[in-house]
């Protein structure tokens, strides 16, 4: 393993180890590269590890994680969202937090899901692999600032990392009704202060870059991650698990 992804996996590994306190553990997981990847590494380093998926019926997230799962063979959950009770749960998941951010409100009805499926297995503590997207360059808005060099990245990068804490709040707020925390240890302050020393073209390569993440897809290749997580282009949580799609349908 290179130098520089030994030190990554070191840092994930470090950041895992100070956030995490419990042994039995939900991750909130999709399938794609990073919440792969972070299921992958917790397994490894012995956590007792169960994955959880949520989405409408048929689902990309939903279809793509069992298939993951396949190579896996960890113990998987999934919980399909009810069609009937959605308009109410996500109007009470607003009056909740609060905010016509859209983004946010997705995520929350995400992980209200999430939290309502850890609960029903007495899990009070979901992993998640936010702040991958964050710090290395996953969005499209990165390609969109490519042009402007690294201080234009770097910008979009720290609006991206404030809205995500920002986020992560109300997300708790949302999990606490089920007695469950979320945990992201890719956004505590030591791991972020170490994500930006790697440097933007391990990360983006130009404007046209559609996959990004270089050196966590590395990774995750060489931690024993199925290739189809590896070299999967990322896909919201909002989107994959239909859940955009179906609150705008009651706005």
């Amino acid at each position: 393993m290179e130098e520089m992804n030994k030190k990554l996996l070191e840092n994930i590994k470090n950041s895992i180890s100070e956030t995490v306190k419990v042994k039995k553990i939900g991750i909130a997981f999709s399938g794609g590269v990073d919440s792969t990847l972070i299921s992958k590494i917790c397994s490894d380093m012995d956590f007792d590890v169960t994955l959880l998926t949520i989405g409408f019926s048929e689902s990309h997230d939903i279809l793509l994680a069992k298939h993951v799962n396949e190579f896996l063979k960890y113990p998987h959950h999934v919980l399909e969202i009810d069609s009937d009770t959605f308009t109410s749960i996500s109007s009470k998941i607003n009056q909740t937090i609060k905010t016509d951010n859209l983004s946010w409100n997705e995520n929350c009805i995400a992980f209200y899901y999430v939290s309502k499926l850890a609960n029903s297995l007495d899990l009070d503590t979901v992993i998640t692999a936010n702040g991958i997207d964050e710090l290395f360059c996953g969005y499209n808005a990165y390609r969109e600032a490519f042009s402007g060099g690294e201080s234009k990245i770097n910008e979009v990068m720290i609006t991206k990392l404030n809205n995500e804490l920002k986020m992560m709040t109300a997300v708790n707020l949302v999990a606490s009704k089920f007695g469950v925390k979320i945990l992201q240890p890719l956004l505590s302050e030591k791991f972020i202060e170490y994500a930006k020393t790697v440097p933007i073209s391990e990360k983006i390569h130009d404007s046209d870059d559609l996959y990004r993440k270089h050196i966590i897809r590395k990774l995750a290749s060489e931690v024993g991650v199925p290739d189809l997580s590896c070299t999967k282009r990322k896909k919201a949580l909002q989107y994959g698990t239909k859940i955009h799609k179906s609150l705008l349908k009651t706005r």
